[in-house]
């Protein structure tokens, strides 16, 4: 299998000089900025799912690549590759997500991750993928408050329309991790929702958009889900202390985490930010096969 990685740093000159000439105003800082993560997650995968081929980094343009990303061993993506050019410039994470299974040579079964989550144990293919099938937990929610919410309703609704089911008061909704996708089925909902996708593609979210649980939910309605929870932690300085994100990357208890940014102080950010590297570099300090040397 393959694992794609969508990553953005906004403190790249290029990219805001195309967001300001586009968007204008300040950059949200907890959607763009840069902890420095990349590498870790690159090292996770390749000493924890050694089961991972190759390395998809999905980026904005060029200049978005880290300089010790070995190009020869990750396989760099641009937007304009796999997004129809009137949609571009975009910085909207969930539209960016409808097109990733149109990365050329993308493997069948590929592991989605956003730069904020990490393999923290070893893990096994059969995590991921099951006889054919993506294995993630899924849940039914009935309220859909918040921007979020809506975009993974939406998404459901979408998912049912597409193999000719009514859109039911309840919707499903996969737990946020890294997600097992097929691509042949991605293809299959892309190709028959062409023209709703396109609709609610945009620059910035917006209530009305997907999110990539649309191909999750395509293959929940088929039966081509294993209805079962990826070992997973959720982090947040929401919730969490520097101390204790920290503490739990050393020892982990679950094969992968998330650390989601919040709003915070940039002297908050700042400490999240050491007390996370700092944890990540002793519990990963070997260079990967994606590092230059």
């Amino acid at each position: 299998m393959d694992a794609v990685i969508t990553y953005v740093n906004g403190l790249d000159p290029v990219w805001l000089e195309e967001y300001a000439s586009v968007v204008g105003g300040q950059v949200l800082q907890k959607r763009f900025r840069d902890w420095g993560t990349l590498r870790y997650l690159l090292r996770g995968i390749d000493r924890l799912m050694p089961f991972v081929e190759n390395v998809h980094l999905l980026v904005s343009g060029e200049s978005q690549v880290p300089e010790w990303v070995d190009r020869s061993a990750v396989k760099v993506v641009t937007h304009r590759e796999i997004i129809p050019g009137r949609f571009l410039p975009t910085f909207n994470s969930p539209s960016i997500e409808m097109f990733m299974h149109r990365i050329p040579d993308l493997s069948e079964e590929f592991l989605y991750f956003n730069d904020d989550m990490f393999p923290v144990m070893d893990c096994a293919p059969e995590d991921f993928f099951r006889d054919g099938k993506a294995v993630i937990g899924f849940t039914r929610h009935l309220i859909a408050g918040g921007k979020y919410k809506k975009r993974v309703r939406n998404s459901d609704r979408q998912a049912r329309i597409a193999l000719g089911k009514r859109p039911g008061l309840f919707f499903v909704r996969p737990q946020h991790t890294c997600s097992p996708m097929l691509r042949s089925e991605s293809e299959a909902i892309y190709e028959s929702c062409r023209e709703a996708i396109f609709k609610v593609v945009s620059r910035l979210r917006t209530t009305e958009s997907f999110n990539q649980y649309l191909y999750l939910d395509y293959l929940y309605y088929q039966g081509k889900i294993v209805n079962k929870k990826i070992s997973n932690k959720h982090l947040t300085p929401a919730v969490h202390s520097p101390g204790t994100i920290a503490s739990y990357i050393e020892k982990p208890s679950r094969k992968i985490i998330c650390v989601n940014d919040v709003n915070m102080s940039d002297e908050d950010f700042t400490r999240y930010r050491e007390a996370v590297l700092t944890a990540l570099e002793r519990r990963f300090p070997e260079a990967s096969r994606f590092e230059r040397v």
